[in-house]
Order: structure tokens, then sequence, then C-alpha cells
């Protein structure tokens, strides 16, 4: 007897800039992965204030989506899903993002989408901000630092509760909102303009100035109160929305029994998650927050009435990435291990991607522990998966045991953690179609069952083909996660 309850919510997720393209159909304004350039695992994303002619930017196109969304809703239903996670562009529905009606066409596209979804039985999740911000709004306010962008993202989640709620009742506000923690150049997370241009557009770390910083932090508590009030608004418009929030998921374990590593773990863990957790889920920000905050010399700007919006605007269920785990320690020579655009010390029991990932699927089960026991609300695992290089053969195959075996590890420990007490809702893998990387903005690596022939460098047929995983996962949601085969 399967160990999953009745009714999990199994899936595949992408994100809107990812995938669709068609980055200026149908009215469709610039978002700032359109100023985004290309990379790899070694040579950075680069972002210009200006779209260069003479640059290949990914998310032009992406895997053209726009125009090939029915035909792999279709895949997404032979596979089985029962949930598929996806994002609304602000920009096909607000192109300058601070208008006060939607573009009808980005409207009827979705729409269109949502349809094809109900006639395929699935059950959407939408993320309302998937690092798809209004670059509009980047230029003219600096981002989410202007208070002003509050009421813009308000009334477009409006706009979209008023549009879909008939047939999307599961929301999530931003994704992987603690990336305004991380990123010190701000861009991609919260809109914040960088301190210079052109710029390494991902970063994991370097100089920033103080008052960069406080601008990103002041940022991110914007999307705080930004999320609150959507949230209320849900919950008064329709009592069957529930709304989530999404941080990437940073697992931290100490390096040794040092207890300097045991507390730089403690906090690691509580800056990567619960900073970002505690406010959205209790409604304020924790005791340890305040710590960070002081030694940051950070001031947050909270304005009257803040702290009783995030009070009322707590989510119902907490979503989460999970790729990897990292380690801390207090001697800073220690080498270096790449995670979910976040960094630590490498751990010597575990080996890693070809993008220098660990590999954890016991830290799911851990994470999920820590979680549910802190905050005893559902859990919902939206990002989960193995980026690889995968190989198309003549006959058109893809042999990824790698990614099966990835995956039916990190389920065993899913199933685990419900064992031990979890209450975890769904799971949605990351890129269940092949999609452009965020991180490095590239093609090669790859995350989904479904391939899609399309290059680094733009070329390629943008055929679609089922990898042997997409087999393997059909068998496993046919049963209810019993067959892990």
């Amino acid at each position: 007897m399967s160990k999953f309850p009745k009714g999990f919510l199994w899936g595949g997720a992408t994100a809107a800039n990812q995938c669709e393209g068609g980055w200026q159909a149908d009215g469709k304004g610039i978002g700032v992965p359109d100023t985004m350039t290309g990379g790899t695992v070694s040579t950075p994303r680069m972002f210009y204030k200006e779209i260069r002619p003479d640059i290949y930017y990914p998310s032009h196109e992406s895997i053209d989506m726009y125009h090939r969304y029915l035909d792999d809703i279709k895949l997404f239903g032979e596979m089985g899903f029962k949930c598929y996670r996806l994002s609304i562009n602000w920009t096909r529905l607000f192109p300058n993002g601070d208008e006060l009606e939607p573009n009808p066409k980005g409207v009827a596209f979705y729409r269109s989408i949502f349809e094809a979804l109900k006639a395929e039985g699935i059950t959407p999740l939408v993320t309302l901000s998937h690092y798809e911000f209004p670059y509009n709004l980047c230029l003219k306010w600096n981002g989410w630092a202007d208070r002003r962008t509050i009421d813009c993202f308000v009334r477009y989640a409006e706009t979209c509760f008023k549009e879909y709620g008939d047939i999307v009742k599961l929301w999530l506000t931003f994704n992987e909102i603690n990336m305004g923690l991380m990123d010190h150049i701000g861009l991609f997370s919260t809109g914040v303009m960088p301190e210079q241009e052109p710029c390494v557009a991902i970063s994991f770390g370097g100089e920033e100035s103080h008052a960069h910083k406080q601008t990103r932090y002041r940022a991110l508590h914007n999307q705080f109160v930004a999320s609150a009030k959507v949230v209320q608004l849900a919950h008064a418009m329709d009592p069957e929305f529930k709304i989530g929030c999404m941080i990437a998921g940073s697992c931290v374990y100490p390096l040794t029994c040092n207890p300097d590593d045991i507390l730089a773990a403690q906090r690691e863990m509580y800056k990567g998650n619960y900073y970002c957790g505690d406010v959205m889920v209790r409604g304020a920000y924790g005791a340890m927050a305040k710590r960070i905050l002081k030694e940051e010399q950070i001031d947050l700007d909270i304005q009257p009435g803040d702290e009783e919006i995030l009070k009322k605007g707590t989510v119902d269920f907490y979503s989460f990435s999970y790729y990897s785990s990292n380690c801390a320690t207090g001697a800073p020579q220690e080498a270096e291990a790449t995670g979910n655009l976040s960094v630590g010390a490498k751990n010597p029991y575990l080996k890693a991607s070809d993008w220098g990932w660990t590999i954890d699927p016991k830290g799911l089960r851990y994470y999920c522990n820590e979680l549910y026991n802190r905050y005893q609300k559902p859990l919902f695992i939206v990002e989960n998966g193995l980026g690889a290089a995968d190989v198309l053969e003549e006959d058109k195959s893809v042999h990824d045991s790698y990614r099966i075996d990835y995956m039916r590890q990190h389920m065993e420990q899913m199933a685990e953690a419900i064992e031990d007490g979890v209450e975890l809702m769904g799971y949605t893998c990351w890129g269940c179609i092949d999609l452009v990387s965020a991180g490095t903005g590239e093609m090669k690596k790859r995350y989904g069952m479904i391939y899609v022939d399309k290059n680094n460098d733009g070329s390629g047929t943008l055929d679609r083909y089922r990898k042997d995983s997409f087999y393997w996962y059909k068998k496993v949601i046919a049963s209810n996660g019993e067959d892990l085969a």
C-alpha cells in the first residue's frame, strides 16, 4: 500500500520566462529575464541595461511553449499529471507593470492554458511572480525598492484571481523569495538595479555597497507586504483559494561537530529559510532576524501598518524547492560546493552533479521534518530534479537512468518523511519539460522528462521527445508512488 496519501498532487513545474518564449508577442512587455544573456556552468549570465541586437537572449524564444502549449499539456496528461505548476508572466498581462487595465490578449492566453489543463484533469498551481518582473518598473522605480510596486502587484494579482479563479485554486505569491537575501545584485529576484552595468546577472557573492544591500533588504520587505496583502485579498475573494509561500530550500549541515560549525550552520539555516519563512508563515520577523539586521546595519524602513498586514496575511501552506544540501563552517578556507544559487563548504560524504550540486536525498527528509516541526503547515515540494547533459540518440530516445535514480531516491525519502508525520501535499518535479536554466541560461542543463531539441546557441528544431524517465514517472504517478522500480 502506498505511503503517499490519496489525492497526492504528482506533477511537474515550469516558469514562464524559461519556457514560453514569445517575448514580445501579442503586446507582452519586456521582463527582467529578457535582459539576461545566456551562459554556461563556467561563464556567467550578463546583464546590459539595453537589449543588444548582437547578443543571444535565451528567454526571447525559450522552448516556444507560447505556440506549443496545447501539445505540451497533452504530454503532461499522458504522463498522468495530477498537478502542473506554472507561472503567469506579469508583463504579458501588464506590459509595463503599472497599467490600470490588463492586456486582453495576455488574459486570453492564460485562460486557454487553464482550460487545456482542465480538459486533461490537471490541477494548476500558479506562481504569480517567478523571476518575471516588469523591466519598466526597474528603470522607473528601481523595482521592489519602491513601495508603489506593491499596489501594482496587488492589482495584477487581483486580475489573475478574477480572470482564472474559477479554475485555479492553488496559488504561490513569489518564487524563491529568499533569493532576495542571497543575490548581492538583486535584479533577478527584487528588480533592484545593479550599481554598475554591464554586470553579472546572477551572482554568488562579491563586493556590494552597504546602500545597495540595504535597498535589497527593503525591497524584500516590500515583497513581504505585497504577499501578505495578496493573501488577504485571495481569502476575501474566494474561501477555496489556498495561497502558499515558496522558498529556495537551503538545507545546511555543520561541516564538523566543532561548536563554531554548529553555530554557523544554525545561522545559515535560519537566514536561508526561516528569515523569510517566519514572516510569511508566522506573520512577523523572528528574533534572529533582528540580530542579523543589526549586525548588517540594515534599517528596513517598516511603515505604520506593515506589521499588522504581515500578521493578517499568513500563507496556508509552505512550498519549496529542494535540489541539494550544503555545509557551513567557521573555517573560510574550506572548499566550496555550489547549490541552488547558494554556496557552502563541500560535504565529503556526498557526490555532486555535473553542475556541482550536491546530491542528498536524505537531506530532503531532514529538511521536511525541520520545516514541518517548526511551522505545522502543509508542505509542498514544488521543485526538485537533476540537471544533466542528456543525449538524444539516433532513434530519438533518451536514456536518463541517472535522473530516474535521483528522483526515485528523493521519493523514497519523501515517503519516509510522511511516515515521520510530515503533511505533504504534493511533488512537482522541476523542468518536467526541458527549458532554459535560470542560473546559467543554457539548454544543455536539462531537467525534463521530455526532451526539447534546442541547443545553447538557440539552434534546433524545438521538437519534443519522450525520455525513459517519462515512462517511469507515468508508472510512479499511476501507482501513487507505490511502484518506484
